[in-house]
């Protein structure tokens, strides 16, 4: 396929400037010859849609590029970031930014909605894409041949959360909600049909995450008595969601996912009211104690460069960027060269061993499961085998 006709047009307008200098184009080192070497991250910066997610990833990316970059490489990498806000309305424009600024590859996009609306574009113009964050199931359908995802799909998620309420807790009522989200309504729909699977008849109801009050559900709920609620959404709303819950009295179990999966959410929520919570994610990288001896120097790093603990995805960003820096390291420096490498990457990454199958879907699908205690996320460990406290 070629690449984006508005690349052609967008290079007519830039020639003059590139021919007068093309260092005055981002930071990195042109020594090497040819075209500069640019990772992209896209994705959520600013906004209400869970801006720290994005955050975390794209401070993993840079962490990743600039350890690169001190190896004084040939020809080093520049970093861009075009801030989506999480708004697939948003997010092809600054796709088309990324695109008509001639990037190498790009981490991202970070959400299912973004993705599914601005992905089409990236596999027009053939640049090579690794989401670390967007799970939608419907995405590794698409028969794409540049994208790819670090972390296990909704059906994998949802699959090991529905089980975790039916067999791990025993409920035997269980009550499921979503935010109406792209990401959101394909997990609760997995984790509906799981328990509904189980025996289980699930009620269901869903929230605008950009509303303050959440009476309606709450008194839906107050009068199901459900044994357990899953959640699935992110952690702005879900705090407003469990603390309205908590302070009505509801005591069922919670269980969200990895949109919520981050210490927002009991802040948002207060430590008391989120005491107890239950958030499933395909990523165990806040686990100091892994035994990927990576994990301990990732998380020291992290700290070092930003001031704050690594959270959620940070570890994704980084792993998605390091398999970028691999085909770099290998002489692979065009989007196809680099697309191409991805199909033999193999290694064994921060946040898990990174190997793509045939569809850009990661190879290990394992869903691990943390809980909120004494006002902080603690790691509990594989889903399948873990009890809650």
């Amino acid at each position: 396929m070629r690449r984006n006709k508005m690349r052609f047009t967008s290079a007519l307008a830039l020639g003059a400037v590139m021919a007068l200098g093309a260092a005055a184009c981002g930071s990195g080192d042109d020594s090497g010859g040819g075209d500069k070497l640019t990772i992209a991250y896209v994705g959520v910066q600013t906004g209400d849609n869970s801006p720290e997610l994005g955050i975390n990833i794209s401070n993993g990316v840079k962490l990743a590029i600039d350890q690169y970059n001190a190896t004084n490489p040939s020809k080093k990498v520049d970093f861009k970031i075009y801030d989506t806000k999480g708004d697939p309305a948003v997010a092809p424009g600054q796709v088309q930014k990324a695109i008509d600024d001639n990037v190498t590859a790009v981490v991202g996009p970070v959400f299912s909605g973004e993705s599914k609306a601005t992905v089409p574009s990236l596999e027009e113009a053939e640049i090579p894409n690794i989401s670390p964050s967007a799970t939608a199931s419907a995405l590794g359908k698409n028969n794409w041949k540049f994208w790819h995802r670090v972390i296990s799909n909704d059906d994998a998620q949802g699959q090991v959360d529905g089980d975790f309420l039916t067999k791990t807790l025993a409920a035997k009522k269980i009550f499921v909600i979503d935010d109406n989200q792209e990401y959101s309504v394909g997990l609760a729909d997995k984790v509906f049909a799981t328990v509904s699977a189980a025996g289980v008849t699930p009620q269901r109801d869903k929230i605008d995450p950009k509303a303050t009050d959440y009476s309606s559900t709450v008194n839906k709920v107050k009068s199901a008595k459900p044994d357990a609620i899953f959640f699935g959404g992110y952690y702005n709303g879900g705090d407003k969601l469990l603390k309205q819950l908590r302070d009505a009295g509801v005591t069922a179990k919670f269980l969200s996912d990895d949109g919520a999966l981050d210490q927002k959410l009991v802040d948002g929520a207060g430590a008391k009211q989120a005491e107890g919570a239950l958030l499933s994610c395909a990523c165990q990288s806040i686990n100091p104690s892994a035994s990927n001896p990576a994990v301990a120097k990732f998380i020291a790093d992290y700290k070092a460069k930003f001031s704050k603990e690594q959270g959620t995805y940070s570890a994704e960003g980084y792993d998605a960027a390091t398999a970028f820096l691999n085909a770099f390291k290998a002489g692979k420096t065009s989007p196809k060269d680099v697309n191409d490498y991805l199909k033999t990457v193999n290694f064994q990454g921060v946040a898990k061993p990174i190997k793509f199958e045939a569809n850009g879907e990661i190879s290990v699908k394992t869903i691990y499961m943390f809980q909120v205690v004494n006002g902080k996320l603690k790691f509990l460990g594989d889903a399948a085998t873990v009890k809650p406290e």
